[in-house]
């Protein structure tokens, strides 16, 4: 896992992606604003991001549903692992829910497993507000030969 620095500064180091610029490039993820995840911070293979529990995000069993779940894990992947500069699309996705979960805030914290190469890996953790783990999601992009659609 590779550790990074978040200034809040626009990204001025090249290829590399910070928050504001994460939030910005990533504000075209439809599905994701509509669901209501929100990028908390992100760094080069690194991603934290939020979503606040709403009644619209229940099944009927009255617990998050696995969709919403995945789809906050997900955006923090997608974050992480494009947060080279260079286009990363999924091939691989795996997600385990381990509890649910009726109010509060989830977070999911997604980190770099290794160098990055033509193929990356990517752990997520899927906590609540008290540090309790709600998934587990892993993941693997192909990281195609064009830099990320800005």
């Amino acid at each position: 896992m590779r550790g990074f620095q978040d200034t809040g500064k626009e990204n001025t180091h090249g290829n590399s992606m910070d928050t504001n610029l994460a939030r910005k490039l990533f504000a075209a993820d439809r599905y994701a604003a509509l669901t209501g995840v929100e990028i908390l911070s992100a760094g080069p293979g690194h991603c934290k991001a939020r979503l606040v529990i709403e009644d619209r995000h229940l099944n009927a069993a009255n617990v998050v549903q696995g969709g919403a779940i995945f789809t906050l894990a997900d955006l923090a992947f997608a974050v992480a692992s494009n947060s080279h500069g260079q286009l990363a699309l999924a091939i691989n996705v795996n997600i385990s829910f381990l509890q649910g979960k009726s109010t509060g805030v989830l977070y999911a914290t997604a980190s770099e497993v290794g160098e990055p190469k033509r193929l990356g890996a990517y752990d997520v953790l899927v906590t609540d507000e008290e540090g309790r783990i709600i998934a587990r999601f892993n993941g693997m992009v192909y990281r195609k030969n064009q830099k990320f659609p800005e």
